[in-house]
C-alpha cells in the first residue's frame, strides 16, 4: 500500500515540476529572440534568416505544447479526476522541450552561448535537471505507453 501511496504523490508533484520546464523553456527562448533581433549578420538581425526564425517557431510551438499538457493534468488534479497519464507526459514533454529550446538557444547565440555573460549556458546546465528528477523521461514514457495499452485493451473489449 506504501509503494502504491507514494506512486500517487507523482501525480501531483510532476505537474509543477513540468511547469517549472515550461518556465525554463520559456526564458531561453526569450533570450533567443531578443539576441536574435540584435545580433545582426550582412546588416540584418539573424532572426530575419530562415534557419533561426524556423528555430524559433519550433521553440515557440513546443513551449505552447508543454505549457497546455501542463495545465491539463493540472486541471485534472482541480477536477478529482486521474492525471497520472497526463502528468506523466507534462513532465516528460515539458522536460525534453527545455532541454531542446535551450540547447537551441545557445545555437542560436553561437559562440556567445558559452559565455557566462549571457544566461543561455547555465538554461542549458539547468534544463537537463528536469529529464531526470520526479522519474527520468525514460520512466515517464513507460508510464505513458502502459496507459495508452490498458485504453486499448478496454475499448476492444
Amino acid at each position: 500500500a506504501g509503494f502504491k501511496i507514494a506512486m500517487g504523490a507523482f501525480d501531483h508533484t510532476r505537474p509543477p515540476v513540468a511547469a517549472g520546464a515550461v518556465g525554463l523553456a520559456q526564458r531561453a527562448y526569450d533570450e533567443a529572440v531578443q539576441y536574435a533581433l540584435q545580433r545582426k549578420t550582412m546588416g540584418t538581425p539573424i532572426g530575419h534568416h530562415q534557419s533561426i526564425a524556423f528555430m524559433l517557431a519550433d521553440m515557440a510551438m513546443a513551449i505552447e505544447a508543454s505549457r497546455l499538457i501542463t495545465y491539463k493534468s493540472a486541471w485534472q488534479i482541480d477536477t478529482a479526476q486521474p492525471n497520472t497519464k497526463m502528468a506523466s507526459m507534462g513532465k516528460c514533454f515539458a522536460g525534453d522541450t527545455a532541454n531542446k529550446v535551450a540547447a537551441d538557444a545557445v545555437q542560436i547565440f553561437g559562440g556567445n552561448g558559452f559565455n557566462t555573460e549571457y544566461p543561455v549556458e547555465k538554461l542549458m546546465r539547468d534544463a537537463k535537471i528536469y529529464q531526470i528528477y520526479e522519474g527520468t523521461s525514460q520512466i515517464q514514457r513507460i508510464i505513458v505507453s502502459r496507459h495508452l495499452l490498458a485504453e486499448a485493451a478496454e475499448k476492444s473489449m
